[in-house]
């Protein structure tokens, strides 16, 4: 690929990395974009709250407590209004549970990066090139304790295109990997009744290698701590509270290593919060606070959301949020769909 070519690409995965950290090294980094209106209007602080068919993505172990069968659909337009409207992250995710084994979950992600212009070395243009980034994943949970403590892992396949060879080589830039998390959600934590504790790793894996070994880059191996407490748990209202902080753990080490060195720079840790009150189980009102400060998005994010349940087994809803977008654009705007049967 033309010096160019290569550049150009790697610019699009980083502009549509930078409203969620300042991250010196990493590869994937779709991997880290979070999904869900309603995770989104909490602004990100979801992990502890996590008990839909999103909640593979954010807290595996979560899903332990989950009863009925469910699916989850994600719409963003990224970074629209930017100069980047061809730009758009999908999430569709589902969730069962069987009696006497557990939780079996799946989801797919897919960042569309649009549709650029190849040249070669000389700028000559070559033709269009539509790069992207998929990851199927597969996950199990099961409640170690029952009603208290929920255990999860997602196991995923990653495929990542950022463009074809042309120019000096002819080696496309394209990798293949995958990554693990592991997640545990902690109900009514230290006798508190309504207080949900989570800790997560994600992204747990090997190197990522797009040319060759000598260039490649870590997986963005991220580590979360949540909290959320449900203030309010009647028939009329409810109102829930949540916090989380998450930190990449990527770097030149040794994957082992980073456990321990990926904790430097501390100054990267992102703190979230957010609340949500439902009125009549019917329409939801949310409010958070994003704070990346080295990555320079900070601001608050806004949802709202309805849900309709037809009787006591399914449950439709809809869910839109704004969150801060960073240097680039204002907001970003999701929506989702989730259903329950």
């Amino acid at each position: 690929m033309s010096i160019r070519h290569i550049t150009l690409s790697l610019c699009l995965v980083l502009l549509a990395a930078a409203p969620l950290a300042a991250i010196s090294q990493g590869s994937l980094l779709f991997l880290t974009f979070e999904p869900g209106g309603r995770a989104n209007g909490m602004g990100r602080a979801y992990s502890a709250v996590a008990d839909d068919a999103f909640a593979m993505w954010w807290n595996p172990g979560a899903t332990a407590f989950n009863r009925k069968g469910q699916i989850a659909l994600n719409h963003i337009p990224w970074l629209q209004g930017s100069g980047l409207n061809d730009m758009f992250y999908e999430y569709l995710g589902w969730n069962q549970y069987f009696e006497g084994i557990g939780n079996l979950n799946a989801h797919i992600v897919l960042l569309d990066a649009g549709t650029q212009e190849q040249t070669d070395i000389h700028g000559t243009s070559q033709g269009n090139f539509h790069p992207f980034d998929i990851a199927g994943a597969i996950g199990y949970s099961y409640e170690a304790i029952p009603q208290t403590l929920g255990l999860g892992a997602n196991f995923k396949l990653i495929y990542s295109y950022l463009a074809p060879g042309t120019g000096f080589t002819e080696s496309e830039g394209k990798a293949f990997s995958f990554t693990f998390d592991l997640g545990a959600k902690y109900r009514n934590a230290v006798s508190i009744p309504g207080l949900d504790l989570a800790l997560v790793l994600q992204n747990v894996g090997p190197d990522v290698t797009f040319v060759d070994q000598e260039q490649a880059d870590p997986a963005p191996m991220t580590a979360r701590i949540g909290a959320a407490y449900r203030v309010m748990e009647d028939p009329l209202n409810k109102l829930t509270l949540s916090v989380e902080a998450s930190k990449m753990l990527a770097n030149s080490d040794p994957l082992i290593k980073r456990f321990v060195t990926g904790w430097e720079h501390m100054d990267e840790v992102i703190y979230s919060a957010g609340a949500e009150f439902v009125y009549l189980d019917l329409i939801a009102l949310r409010g958070g606070y994003f704070a990346d400060v080295a990555g320079k998005i900070t601001g608050p994010s806004v949802g709202v959301g309805i849900q309709y349940a037809f009787d006591s087994r399914y449950k439709i809803s809809a869910d839109f949020a704004m969150v801060p977008g960073g240097e680039l654009t204002d907001f970003n705007k999701v929506f989702s769909l989730g259903v329950e049967y």
